[in-house]
């Protein structure tokens, strides 16, 4: 019965933009099925109540459709879609974003006695797992409140925090758990991703990266290899890659330029990677963004 409210309630109070009254929670309805577009995930809770949704992360591809939940733990560059979904049965889903200071206030309420106990090892920064009847129950609590906006600012917090220890105790806690962790790994890797993002066009060793997050060289490779599924070199080539073709919707005509301004001192280099990434060279792909961009603002607006 969960899902099937899940599903009415998420139908009801979908906007354009995801948003809710809600902070920090998110309502996704698509109603057709476009072809795999680069993204980056947050840190999110994420749950389908109707049609699928695939992620591809390096070469580990992540689906997950009704009932299932996908946990971001680390903000990634993921290429995703949405699958199977029609204007007759659009997907539905659910997002609520994940903030590590919640996750250490809930930590610290619980003390060691009650909080799980810490599982060795590095951890992916995605991961999927089969939502529990109480964590569905705790999310359709939560979009109820959409309607009840006298009650919504009291008990909100408190249903986040619910579906915040659901999370901590469920089958991926130990993500969420290593997400409000300061000396935890994946915290170790997220601050080497933030430095990536505000430095992406900077060349760095390996070594530098190790040396900011604490670690050994060796062992900040296992960790970061297995939390994003990919080396640090990567990564960083898939975040140039995605702020280039945000920069080239905006400069369709300065491919070159563009190319330089993300890290690539060579033009064919530039062009050859693009072009594996997003099918198509960069001028003639900067090319047709230009033209969706331009459609966009002279459609008429609607409803």
């Amino acid at each position: 019965m969960s899902l099937d409210e899940l599903r009415t309630l998420l139908d009801r109070h979908a906007r354009s933009d995801w948003t809710t009254a809600v902070d920090g929670v998110l309502i996704s309805r698509v109603d057709r099925s476009d072809p795999p577009a680069p993204a980056t995930s947050g840190t999110v809770l994420a749950v389908v109540a109707q049609g699928a949704k695939r992620l591809m992360l390096g070469d580990r591809v992540f689906e997950y459709g009704p009932g299932q939940y996908l946990v971001a733990s680390v903000d990634l560059p993921v290429t995703g879609q949405f699958v199977g979904a029609t204007r007759e049965h659009p997907a539905l889903g659910f997002g609520l974003t994940l903030e590590p200071s919640a996750v250490a206030e809930l930590l610290l309420r619980a003390g060691a006695g009650n909080a799980p106990r810490a599982v060795g090892g590095p951890v992916s920064g995605l991961a999927v797992s089969r939502a529990p009847d109480a964590l569905l129950d705790a999310v359709v609590r939560l979009l109820r409140l959409l309607d009840e906006p006298r009650d919504r600012e009291v008990l909100a917090p408190l249903v986040k925090q619910e579906i915040l220890w659901r999370l901590i105790t469920g089958e991926q806690g130990h993500a969420v758990r290593q997400l409000g962790l300061a000396d935890s790994s994946l915290s170790h890797v997220s601050r080497a991703v933030r430095w990536i993002r505000e430095h992406y066009a900077e060349s760095f060793r390996v070594e530098e990266l190790a040396r900011l997050t604490g670690m050994s060289p060796s062992a900040f490779y296992r960790n970061f290899q297995a939390v994003t599924a990919m080396s640090p070199i990567r990564f960083q080539k898939q975040i140039r890659l995605q702020q280039a073709r945000l920069l080239l919707a905006t400069h369709p005509r300065d491919v070159t330029g563009v190319g330089h301004r993300v890290g690539y001192d060579s033009p064919s280099q530039f062009s050859r990677e693009y072009r594996r990434q997003f099918g198509a060279p960069p001028s003639e792909d900067a090319a047709r963004l230009h033209r969706t961009s331009d459609s966009a603002s002279r459609a008429p607006a609607s409803g």
